[in-house]
């Protein structure tokens, strides 16, 4: 079976373990869901049938998920979101900012010290502090509640602040070498890369979940 004509989104979601993959050869599965897997692989040079065989044995092997969130409950749902993703990234970017405006001041002499990724994780805490207010405070109720036609305008709203944070996110990786520190980095340096890969997978998991299922259900019901 060819996955190539496929969506990316429509693969993330049918297939467990297709997100870690597509983050491995960082592919955008959420903002950039609705493109064919064919025309994202060959615009970053990529092998499709390498990535459709890696597909098809995930497939082959997947288990059954612990939820499924095509058909839990709209209040299941949003409430796994605000506990998984929003109290996640609370906890996340304080910490990454403070590793940052270390790592900045402390190898401010080297050549190849980043520059301008604790700005960029501010920003990205600003921006996302106010998204999720806005999820948790009127959208979700909204949902929670049947308002599915009222939902479609703050759907949209939501939809075009994660494509912002995905840009958000793609400065952070040009600013980090793709997040791949130095050698002879210090620990301190280390773990802010770590920490930064981890927030990035959270973060692109937790935009595939509304913009590839719970957006789309939502929708649906009008």
């Amino acid at each position: 079976m060819s996955f190539a004509h496929q969506k990316l989104g429509e693969i993330a979601v049918a297939i467990p373990g297709a997100t870690q993959l597509f983050r491995e050869y960082d592919l955008d599965f959420c903002c950039g869901g609705a493109e064919e897997l064919s025309a994202a692989v060959q615009q970053k040079n990529l092998n499709l049938a390498e990535i459709e065989a890696k597909l098809l044995e995930l497939r082959q092997n997947a288990a059954t998920p612990e939820n499924d969130w095509t058909t839990a409950s709209y209040d299941e749902f949003t409430r796994f979101i605000v506990a998984r993703f929003h109290e996640r990234h609370r906890a996340q970017l304080p910490e990454l900012i403070r590793l940052a405006e270390t790592v900045e001041r402390v190898h401010a002499e080297r050549d190849d010290c980043l520059t301008g990724a604790m700005a960029e994780l501010q920003a990205l805490y600003e921006h996302l502090s106010q998204h999720m207010m806005k999820e948790e405070q009127i959208l979700f109720p909204m949902i929670r509640a049947g308002n599915y036609a009222m939902a479609t305008m703050p759907i949209r709203v939501m939809e075009a602040e994660h494509a912002e944070a995905g840009d958000q996110l793609e400065t952070l990786k040009a600013l980090t070498n793709n997040v791949t520190a130095p050698a002879d980095a210090c620990a301190t340096w280390r773990a802010l890369y770590a920490g930064i890969s981890t927030f990035i997978d959270d973060l692109m998991e937790h935009t595939h979940l509304e913009n590839n299922i719970l957006f789309p259900r939502v929708r649906a019901e009008v």
